[in-house]
């Protein structure tokens, strides 16, 4: 049998490539969740108290997260619907859906306190307004994302391109400037370590990369890109979602260690005490040069403005796929902001550290991960909702395996709460 002409399988490839470059996107714009102001205010607790003692809980995050997004994403392709729509099938008491959906409202509010202080500080940082008044710009922050990208969806995810490009960028600048120690970075990869000291940074870690609202906006974002939606369509989707998941939650995951890192080779050491993203900020300065702070500040303001974005898309899934009820976004993120300003604008007021709020509110997302988390593990493994598209008996297998770990982590910290108490 003759293999076909050179032109013809240059076609088909152009054709493939094509196909996959407009289904790019869902994963880029979920890894933000390796990368927003909550990752940076515990990498920057963790790099600065404890050295590289913690890099091994970014790595197993990571891993946790991209087999979990994997299998938020294939709901959408497999079902044609969203984890929340399924959820709100499965549960069909009106009661019991309003619960879950306030449930998930929570971190929601979790997960825009860090966002929303993520571009205040920032925005003090680079340009020196007074917090409170970042934070008041801040509060309009996706509107300005929104009005640039024209609401076309196709720009949204460019946009969130850019931005985490800038962040992946300005850690490869960090790292060079600070020169860490790599052999340590290698070691303390794979050395666990976990006292009753860094049990809050360890779960603040986790809550940081697994995001519950990453989880469940997955789903939604996949689902989108099925067109006919028949059988030889999905298994094209599903490939290009298994590589779209690779690349960008692996650039991500990178970054996301680049943040400890450069946080332990930066501050450890100096004998400078760092406990504030500001000391942070102006402790660059004196050790690498003004550029140092500046990369800084951006990458921290471009992480505001990305996660903001896939805060509003993720929120927008929840109360589509819940409530069955379209509410624009941006009267949403008003609602939510509205929530978060007015606690924010008074802990900013007494002078509470940025940073601490920060790592408290990724804590908060970590012991909120098992709402999206449990439902999407046990849909992905019912033959009845994914069809030939179920899961194999060892993914269900690993993926419960993580889900407990990160459970146990959660039992780890409230009991050593519990003790402290």
């Amino acid at each position: 049998m003759s293999s076909p002409p050179p032109n013809a399988m240059r076609s088909h490839t152009r054709l493939r490539n094509s196909q996959f470059l407009k289904f790019f996107g869902p994963a880029l714009v979920v890894s933000v969740a390796y990368v927003d102001p909550g990752n940076f205010g515990t990498a920057i607790a963790a790099g600065a108290g404890y050295d590289y003692d913690l890099l091994w809980v970014v790595w197993l995050a990571s891993i946790m997260a991209m087999l979990l997004q994997y299998l938020s994403g294939k709901i959408g392709i497999a079902t044609g619907r969203s984890m929340p729509e399924l959820v709100r099938e499965k549960l069909k008491s009106r009661r019991k859906i309003l619960v879950y959906w306030l449930s998930c409202e929570a971190f929601a509010v979790a997960t825009d306190l860090a966002e929303f202080l993520g571009v205040a500080l920032a925005l003090n940082l680079l340009l020196g307004i007074p917090l409170l008044w970042a934070a008041a710009i801040a509060s309009f922050d996706v509107i300005f994302i929104f009005l640039l990208a024209g609401g076309k969806f196709r720009r949204i995810e460019s946009l969130v391109g850019i931005l985490v490009s800038i962040i992946g960028f300005g850690y490869v600048y960090e790292i060079f400037i600070t020169r860490p120690d790599f052999i340590s970075v290698a070691f303390h990869s794979v050395t666990p370590m976990l006292t009753p000291a860094t049990g809050p940074l360890v779960i603040g870690i986790i809550g940081a990369t697994v995001m519950p609202h990453a989880l469940a906006v997955h789903s939604w974002l996949t689902k989108n890109k099925l067109t006919i939606g028949d059988e030889a369509e999905k298994r094209r989707l599903l490939r290009y979602h298994i590589a779209d998941n690779a690349i960008n939650l692996s650039i991500a995951g990178l970054v996301n260690a680049a943040i400890l890192i450069m946080a332990a080779a930066a501050f450890t050491g100096t004998g400078t005490s760092v406990n504030t993203v500001e000391q942070a900020y102006h402790t660059l300065t004196p050790l690498f040069g003004v550029l140092a702070s500046a990369v800084f500040g951006v990458t921290l303001l471009a992480s505001g403005l990305s996660s903001s974005t896939t805060g509003v898309l993720a929120g927008q899934a929840l109360m589509e796929g819940l409530l069955g009820r379209n509410i624009h976004p941006w009267l949403r993120r008003i609602v939510l902001r509205v929530i978060n300003v007015v606690p924010t604008f008074v802990a900013i007021y007494v002078g509470f550290n940025a940073l601490s709020l920060l790592v408290y509110s990724q804590i908060i997302l970590s012991l909120l991960i098992p709402l999206p988390l449990i439902p999407i593990i046990y849909l992905t493994s019912k033959k009845d909702v994914m069809g030939q598209f179920v899961n194999r008996r060892m993914t269900t297998f690993v993926a419960m395996l993580f889900a407990s770990l990160i459970l146990a982590f959660n039992a780890y910290f409230l009991l050593q709460l519990i003790l402290r108490f």
